[in-house]
């Protein structure tokens, strides 16, 4: 009877490891029972979405409910703040996003800008923050990256990873540092393809791997990685299932040109499609942690109970099959044991104190406005245009952003019409002609996002300029196109934040570009 005893409780172990990996997610404002019951089998970590946001109060029940299930849980969200926020996904973040704060450069804002966002996050019973990128914005043509990225020099993304991972962690939430070993020099989504990065590893040592350097230094508790292919590193296996990139690079000793990170390695969400179309979720799941990742990111599209057990049975199976060592999936269990054992002593800590309006100041000091001479500010309602992109799925489509609302709030009047690709089809004369006719004599804000790389909004802006030349020009993208307008003004990002100080600077209201009004001569 006793081996079979032994075979028992090694088959429950084997169970409770796999669900311990898992980060999934679910649909709903509250915990639905599936969940609840396998938190107690095992399950350890629960990602949270905007779709499980309503507000403060109701973010705080939930985490309560999941608590109350299991004391320990890590609860994760993807909160970079900027374009990319959970919290405030139906009104806009009250903070604005990496490349602004590298715009100001001041690594003191910074960090107080993650301790505060932080301290909003832990007030709500979140303890795991997929956030800071870390991604250098090496390549302008970049899909997913752009403002999320602190910018394109290695050591302020590096001093800003630092700080960020500082800030967020002193408020007691764990950092997760992402996407290693580096998602800014590509030109493809990996939600919908796999990306290639041809860089040689000597150009990823003193490129890509700067900031995670920085971000390990610094103590990050976990780090995120990329469904990219960096041939440099395994010309078969993007990074999140390759050996090379996990236990090689991101696990060995500096002494042997690797990190010598020992936390917890999270992949990014394997129902994207770089790891989805390619080799499955189940398969990709097994390959990630017998690569050395920790645990498993998955709920932002499949969000149900048979995923949970998909991945937990692929996992046991691959044990018994001898797929995957048993040791290495005890190994990431315990990492994320450990994990939820530091969010523990953290919180309970004494606790950040509160700093409401520091996101609202740093969007105000990122504002980079370039004019002709002085600027006649707007004092009367005006007539915004939104040429609007598709969105990426980090962003999403469902946070408003531009400077419209903050406008008509100092304005009231101001009016707005959107601008898509779709809309531009038949030109951009026939666009501006029907833009002008609904402006009349009004002032044309014209709010772009990544001008550069949207050549049908290039053209519409170059028509509309060309016909108005005293229209306003908001770039709420990477201002990497030259300043057009009277006045541009390059906001760094589509924060709610931002849009609120850029329709400060063009009403004339509050300093930029470091204190200088903007008013009338």
């Amino acid at each position: 009877m006793t081996p079979l005893v032994r075979s028992v409780r090694s088959a429950d172990t084997l169970t409770r490891d796999a669900l311990t990996v898992l980060q999934p997610g679910f649909t709903g404002t509250t915990a639905p029972d599936w969940l609840l019951r396998r938190l107690g089998e095992g399950l350890a970590s629960v990602g949270l979405f905007g779709r499980n946001v309503a507000d403060p109060a109701q973010l705080s029940s939930l985490t309560e409910q999941l608590r109350a299930e299991r004391e320990d849980v890590l609860v994760a969200v993807d909160e970079e703040g900027g374009d990319v926020t959970r919290l405030e996904v139906r009104g806009g973040s009250s903070f604005p996003g990496n490349h602004a704060l590298g715009a100001v450069d001041d690594t003191t804002l910074t960090r107080e800008v993650a301790r505060e966002l932080g301290r909003r996050l832990a007030d709500c019973g979140i303890n795991l923050n997929w956030a800071p990128s870390a991604d250098v914005n090496s390549n302008p043509a970049n899909p997913v990256i752009g403002v999320r990225s602190f910018g394109a020099d290695p050591q302020l993304v590096a001093r800003h990873t630092a700080a960020y991972v500082d800030g967020l962690q002193s408020a007691g939430v764990a950092a997760c540092t992402k996407h290693f070993p580096g998602h800014g020099d590509t030109a493809v989504d990996s939600h919908h393809d796999l990306p290639h990065i041809a860089a040689d590893l000597a150009t990823l040592q003193e490129r890509e791997l700067v900031p995670f350097r920085a971000a390990v230094a610094a103590g990050t508790r976990a780090v995120m990685s990329a469904h990219i292919l960096l041939p440099a590193l395994d010309g078969e296996r993007p990074a999140t299932l390759s050996p090379a990139a996990l236990h090689g690079l991101l696990r060995a000793p500096a002494a042997e040109g690797g990190l010598g990170f020992d936390g917890l390695i999270v992949t990014d969400g394997m129902e994207m499609q770089a790891i989805s179309a390619t080799y499955g979720i189940e398969r990709g799941s097994v390959l990630a942690i017998a690569a050395g990742a920790d645990a498993i990111c998955v709920g932002g599209g499949l969000a149900d109970e048979d995923t949970v057990l998909r991945l937990r049975d692929a996992l046991v199976r691959a044990v018994h099959d001898g797929e995957l060592p048993e040791s290495r999936l005890a190994d990431a269990a315990a990492r994320v044991r450990a994990l939820a054992r530091w969010t523990r002593s953290a919180s309970a800590g004494e606790g950040a104190a509160p700093a409401p309006g520091i996101g609202l100041t740093a969007a105000r000091r990122a504002l980079r406005l370039t004019a002709d001479g002085r600027y006649e500010p707007l004092t009367a309602p005006a007539y915004v245009a939104a040429f609007t992109p598709l969105a990426n799925i980090a962003v999403g489509d469902d946070t408003p952003w531009g400077v419209a609302a903050e406008l008509a709030r100092l304005l009231p009047g101001t009016e707005t019409a959107t601008c898509t690709a779709e809309s531009a089809a038949a030109g951009p004369a026939a666009l501006i002609d029907d833009l002008l006719t609904a402006a009349g004599n009004r002032r044309v804000v014209a709010v772009v996002r990544d001008v550069h790389r949207h050549p049908w909004m290039a053209e519409a802006l170059r028509t509309l300029l060309a016909a108005r030349p005293d229209t306003a020009v908001v770039e709420m993208g990477v201002p990497q196109s030259p300043p057009r307008g009277a006045p541009h003004i390059a906001t760094h990002g589509a924060a709610r934040v931002c849009g609120r100080a850029a329709a400060e600077a063009l009403t004339g209201l509050t300093p930029a570009n470091g204190g200088e009004h903007l008013r009338a001569p």
